[in-house]
């Protein structure tokens, strides 16, 4: 019989692995399922957030890698890292400033739009 922390440890490696799937089969995105499920997990909207940044080096890295590996990515990225690194910066300072409600209303109403013009397109 499992004591209630290794239930919630086998809860979270299972919601990583549903994140990884997402991220090595969409190429991006795992961010996107793991903030709702972290938050259904019990941790607060911007822990939940903070903590999926602190997921996407590691889970990117492994995606890329394993792309590359199988021929399906291409390593000239350009001059697109500047805009990442400076967006990333800006994104940390405003996840710290702004209230739970407003991170959570643009997080969940990108995620909409993004999924309607997905579906339109």
């Amino acid at each position: 019989m499992l004591t209630e922390r290794e239930k919630k440890n086998v809860k979270m490696m299972v919601l990583g692995a549903f994140v990884g799937l997402a991220n090595g089969l969409f190429g991006g995105g795992g961010g996107m399922l793991a903030v709702p499920l972290f938050q259904w997990s019990g941790l607060s909207g911007k822990k939940s957030h903070a903590t999926c940044i602190a997921l996407i080096l590691p889970l990117c890295l492994a995606t890329v890698a394993t792309y590359t590996i199988f021929g399906g990515s291409s390593l000239n990225f350009g001059k697109v890292e500047v805009g990442v690194l400076v967006g990333g910066v800006i994104g940390a300072v405003l996840l710290k400033k702004l209230p739970s409600k407003i991170i959570s209303f643009v997080f969940y109403s990108l995620m909409i739009f993004a999924g309607i013009k997905l579906v339109l397109k």
